[in-house]
């Protein structure tokens, strides 16, 4: 997007439809709030038929470059792939250099690595380069860098999002988020929860 230029926003999913929506006591009008990759929407965007739509508060940027966990088997945020973008990439098979970056990026060891995804250590060690993993551990990496990913993106922070799921979360049972990305229903119960916090739904 070169400089100056407005972006154009789309409807979020969980968005609330106001009618007649006021910000800090003034109604919206007809003219769209405009804003740039370093400007944050603190609460609506104005759509063409007048109708504002709360928004998550967090930044709007064009730069998904650090949301991108496997950046050899794409160049898409994987939060923001499709299913069929994400089955695609599976059947191809995740290769060594992919684990490497999301070890990288996440700063998971091999053990912590290897806990996440049901697999034995040696199993991800002796992996080298270019060689891929079979679909089944290629399917359990894309799950984990969707939501780190996804946790980019929200926290706008790698170091904070890296700590906080570490840490104990009493939505998740007193369990911290890590515990839980072993498996489909966990890393589920975890997306979801970030969810919650990009919409401000949770403190």
């Amino acid at each position: 997007m070169e400089e100056g230029k407005t972006e154009n926003l789309p409807k979020a999913s969980k968005a609330v439809r106001v009618e007649g929506a006021q910000k800090k006591g003034k109604k919206v009008g007809s003219k769209a709030y405009k804003t740039t990759s370093e400007e944050k929407i603190n609460s609506m965007v104005e759509e063409a038929d007048g109708t504002a739509y709360v928004t998550s508060k967090r930044q709007i940027s064009t730069g998904t470059n650090n949301w991108v966990i496997l950046d050899n088997a794409s160049k898409k945020p994987e939060s923001r792939m499709t299913s069929f973008e994400k089955i695609d990439i599976i059947r191809e098979g995740i290769s060594k250099k992919d684990l490497e970056h999301l070890k990288e990026k996440t700063e998971l060891d091999y053990n912590q690595l290897s806990k996440v995804l049901s697999v034995a250590r040696a199993t991800l060690i002796n992996k080298k380069g270019a060689a891929k993993f079979d679909m089944v551990l290629s399917e359990r990496i894309v799950g984990v860098a969707d939501i780190y990913s996804y946790g980019y993106e929200v926290f706008e922070d790698e170091n904070r999002f890296n700590e906080w799921i570490f840490r104990s979360n009493q939505s998740l049972g007193g369990q911290a988020p890590y515990d839980l990305l072993d498996n489909q229903y966990g890393r589920e119960e975890v997306k979801n929860l970030i969810g919650r916090i990009d919409y401000g739904v949770y403190s």
